[in-house]
């Protein structure tokens, strides 16, 4: 499918959220629309699947008893069901029940059918706890299909949910729904969402355009950035992965530059959140053997994978992406000073917890790893703890590069933000600063970076570049003297002189305009004679 054909499926499936959403919050409609895509998805991928396992005997559907082909077998080869099934968890990774898949739903809504809502239910809670061979308990958590804002009977309720499959699935019936085309619609649902959002969107979205530049930088060489991307990433982690958009963005990415990609590693703390994202990596075609987010406090730490004390099994990561909550007040322990992700740095402040979230990545990034992470511009030269830590990482020469952005690039903030790259061991000794603040288009809403203004970044920071006004490498000594302060504007200066003039051009052109003025009144002048009229003095 062309990107035009998947941006149009995109908008379609808008309109129809937009259409039947009514009175209720866009938040809480997100999550239906979004999970009948992820149930449509799972049906299309394994029907495909089941009909190149069946082959020849992939029967028909049943007009007359209304069943889809994998219904009609199912009914046909009782006997033979479980060996199917132990097949498909090996090739697909999961089982869906023929009632359960889209195209029997979509049946029932198609038909008005009272069974639809409990049919959901069920299928709901069978894809929970029994599709995959690993645990997804809670998939469905914040879907309430019995919910009143849905309707105040269980006829209500199952009626609006016909309206809405069913205008759905007329919605799809036109493209094709492929993986890359469903995952692609379900991205473009989640940043509409997030638009209509305002604050809350921060909570699971990074813009595209912000989430392709951090994908960028983690995937070059690490060491030598110039020479370009990585072929192999065995681990990636993004500690506050929202609905898991960043991540994929670095997998899509690896993919195109041919490379390969290890397990995908995400954290969020908001169980909404939390199961938009699991939804989101199936959909775009991760098995779920390739990836593991984990529903926990980033800060307290309570993911066990990350709590193992032996530093021969503790986990590092080549490549670490993050948008954590900007300036986010949090409660340190006491016990936290010794936290070993906290131990020789110092804790954050209560008041911003922005250098405790680059400090739990940054501990666990491998040696020759890379972490990119998005942190308000506050952590640039804020004083006391902050100032004690953002002092330590830059003696240790772990800050290699400082990006400034454009404001008002996302929808939970107005401010500027900065990417910090953070390395444990970088070859060159000074601090690349990258001041892009000012290049980008104004938008209605948000301000955008375009194609170009994203490539000049990464390019950039590739070759290691230096620009007027625009970026520099400053030397250790340098920042030094200006007390490890990192304020973009003391190394780049974005002011631009006076051009200077040349009094002698300005005298001929000012000579032939008079000429021109003169030669403009006498030829007035001349119609204002014929007219009769009084010609100008």
């Amino acid at each position: 499918m062309t990107e035009d054909k998947q941006k149009q499926l995109g908008k379609t499936l808008w309109a129809i959220a937009d259409q039947l959403r009514g009175a209720m919050d866009a938040d809480d409609f997100r999550d239906y629309m979004l999970s009948f895509l992820f149930l449509r998805y799972l049906s299309d991928n394994y029907e495909t699947a089941a009909r190149k396992e069946l082959g020849s005997d992939y029967p028909a559907a049943d007009d007359d008893r209304h069943l889809v082909p994998l219904a009609v077998w199912y009914a046909d080869n009782q006997a033979d069901v479980p060996t199917f099934e132990k097949q498909m968890r090996r090739r697909v990774h999961y089982v869906i029940q023929p009632p359960h898949l889209w195209s029997s739903v979509a049946h029932l809504a198609r038909t008005q059918s009272l069974d639809l809502l409990t049919t959901l239910q069920q299928g709901f809670r069978y894809i929970e706890t029994e599709s995959f061979e690993s645990t997804f308990a809670g998939l469905f958590s914040e879907i309430d299909l019995g919910s009143t804002k849905l309707g105040k009977t269980y006829t209500e309720r199952n009626h609006k949910l016909c309206a809405i499959i069913q205008k759905i699935a007329e919605g799809l019936s036109t493209f094709s729904t492929d993986v890359d085309t469903l995952g692609d619609a379900y991205e473009y649902l989640i940043g509409q969402f997030a638009a209509g959002s305002g604050k809350k969107a921060g909570e699971f979205y990074t813009p595209q355009q912000v989430s392709d530049i951090l994908s960028a930088l983690v995937t070059l060489d690490s060491q030598e950035p110039r020479t370009g991307a990585r072929q192999r990433l065995d681990s990636v982690m993004d500690f506050a992965c929202g609905s898991g958009s960043l991540l994929l963005n670095v997998r899509q990415r690896m993919k195109k530059a041919g490379g390969t990609i290890g397990k995908i590693h995400g954290q969020e703390k908001n169980v909404t959140t939390y199961n938009l994202a699991r939804m989101n990596m199936l959909l775009h075609g991760v098995k779920d053997t390739e990836f593991e987010i984990f529903h926990g406090d980033t800060l307290t730490n309570d993911w066990p994978m990350l709590r193992e004390l032996n530093p021969a099994r503790q986990p590092r990561f080549d490549a670490i992406v993050a948008n954590p909550p900007f300036s986010y007040r949090w409660e340190p322990s006491d016990a936290m000073a010794d936290d070993l992700r906290f131990k020789n740095h110092g804790l954050a402040p209560k008041s911003a917890a922005d250098f405790a979230f680059l400090l739990h990545g940054f501990h666990f990034l491998k040696d020759q790893g890379v972490m990119a992470i998005i942190l308000p511009h506050g952590v640039l030269f804020r004083g006391g703890a902050e100032e004690r830590i953002r002092t330590k990482l830059l003696k240790d020469g772990h800050i290699d590069t400082v990006i400034g952005l454009p404001s008002n690039l996302f929808y939970s903030t107005g401010i500027p933000v900065c990417i910090l790259v953070l390395k444990k061991c970088k070859k060159p000794d000074d601090v690349l600063f990258i001041n892009a603040a000012e290049h980008f288009v104004k938008g209605k809403r948000q301000n955008q970076l375009t194609d170009e203004h994203i490539a000049k970044i990464i390019d950039t920071y590739q070759f290691r570049k230096e620009e007027a006004r625009y970026s520099r490498r400053v030397a250790m000594s340098e920042i030094e003297k200006n007390d490890f302060n990192l304020n973009i504007s003391r190394y780049i200066s974005t002011a631009v002189g006076e051009a200077e003039i040349d009094l002698d051009a300005t005298h001929r052109e000012l000579v032939e305009i008079e000429k021109a003025i003169a030669q403009a009144k006498d030829k007035h002048n001349r119609f204002l004679i014929e007219l009769g009229l009084k010609p100008l003095p």
